[in-house]
């Protein structure tokens, strides 16, 4: 069942049909660029994905890709789980809105429905936190950094907006009901966490970009015996002030213990990043290992496919994976827990651009690494797209199973 309060965890964004890219990515050899297409920005060259796909068959991908930390992604590989039918029915607000295709062809170009008027009314926060903005965190390899890729995370890395509308389903042929009812289980289990471990219900209101956003606030009390239960904070309501002990919301004591909250935010995720079923009873953890794999059958292995370009980028001592995501913080990070990613994320390197939007999330991912960097966008939508247009960064299109291997063909061919 769904929490009536909380808003639908999703990310804005609409597809074009052009995979724009850079010859600042790599020296690309004059043979490999096939082709130059149709393009909504001139000034980019086009590298097309199309001279990849003959190499893989539409068949669907084995997951050949996955993180070795946690131990219920073991699950995923289970491509002979048996899927239950959930108990819920296919609500009639959520049509799909796209036609039908049952074919999961890595050829299909068709585009994803439109998210931006779902993601404007998560933008209508209360802008109440006026605390100092301290720097982002950079570890001391930043200076050998030679690539940065900037990744949005819902139709890119996993599949969660397209389950809850549909539209999934009605794309790939698969059965509704059981598609939007796996979406409608992980939603839960998001705000589960969210809620009880991440102190979503005290910061729903108080969302940050960054983790870091708040930590000249924190004072460095010792909190192992710190009551957030009883400290009076309260990070809802519209008045802008309280009259309780905490003080002026936006106050000096208001702002400190809302920076306590996010520290204690980072311990959580920095503990249980590897292992998410510690925060999880022996049954819910077990549920989650099902739904996972069942999302995963689901999805034909999208996020495995994923995974592998991900794993890959990981493994280079020069390049580092940086999220950006429309969804809030705090729920972003309970996504990124429980689709096993923990690993493959630090903390530092998770920004929301539910306040800002994405082309200033992307100046601040500049400001912490420099221009010196080479960054690469890979995303499924519009708002990526132009935000990497106006830092003159190559942008990786997501629409299919068969962009995810040509990316994957790519940074092993060090195109990428």
């Amino acid at each position: 069942m769904i929490i009536p309060h909380k808003c639908i965890l999703q990310t804005s964004s609409t597809n074009a049909s052009l995979i724009p890219t850079s010859s600042a990515i790599a020296n690309i050899p004059t043979a490999a660029v096939s082709s130059i297409s149709n393009q909504d920005y001139p000034t980019y060259t086009i590298l097309g994905q199309s001279q990849y796909q003959a190499c893989y068959p539409s068949s669907s991908f084995g997951v050949t890709g996955q993180t070795n930390s946690d131990a219920e992604n073991t699950t995923l590989a289970a491509a002979t789980y048996q899927t239950e039918k959930p108990s819920v029915m296919v609500p009639a607000a959520a049509a799909p809105r796209l036609s039908s295709d049952p074919s999961p062809s890595p050829s299909l170009t068709q585009t994803t429905p439109s998210k931006d008027a779902d993601d404007q009314s998560r933008k209508n926060m209360t802008g109440k936190n006026r605390g100092k903005r301290k720097a982002d965190a950079s570890s001391s390899q930043d200076s050998e950094l030679e690539r940065v890729f900037l990744w949005d995370l819902d139709e890119t890395i996993i599949i969660f907006h397209s389950l809850l509308t549909g539209s999934y389903a009605q794309k790939y042929g698969k059965d509704p009901t059981v598609v939007i009812g796996s979406g409608l289980t992980m939603e839960e289990m998001i705000f589960e966490v969210a809620d009880t471990h991440l102190f979503f219900n005290d910061l729903e209101e108080c969302d940050q970009v960054h983790v870091e956003d708040v930590a000249s606030d924190d004072n460095g009390q010792d909190l192992s015996n710190y009551s957030f239960s009883t400290d009076g904070f309260s990070g809802s309501g519209g008045s802008g002030s309280h009259g309780s002990s905490v003080g002026v919301q936006g106050g000096v004591d208001w702002m400190r213990k809302l920076a306590f909250r996010y520290r204690k935010v980072r311990e959580i995720y920095d503990k249980h990043k590897s292992n998410v079923g510690g925060l999880l009873s022996p049954q819910r953890k077990e549920a989650l290992q099902r739904l996972r794999a069942e999302i995963e059958v689901l999805t034909d292995s999208w996020l495995g496919t994923a995974l592998k370009s991900l794993l890959l980028i990981q493994s280079r001592k020069n390049c580092v994976n940086v999220l950006i995501t429309t969804t809030q913080l705090v729920p972003a990070l309970a996504k990124v827990l429980l689709y096993g990613l923990g690993e493959i994320f630090p903390i530092e390197n998770i920004y929301s651009a539910t306040k800002i939007g994405k082309e200033s999330c992307f100046e601040r991912i500049v400001s912490r690494f420099g221009k010196k960097v080479t960054y690469v966008v890979i995303g499924d939508g519009r708002d990526e797209e132009i935000a990497a247009k106006q830092h003159n960064m190559p942008f990786w299109r997501i629409t299919n199973h068969g962009d995810l291997v040509s990316l994957h063909q790519a940074l092993e061919l060090d195109f990428l």
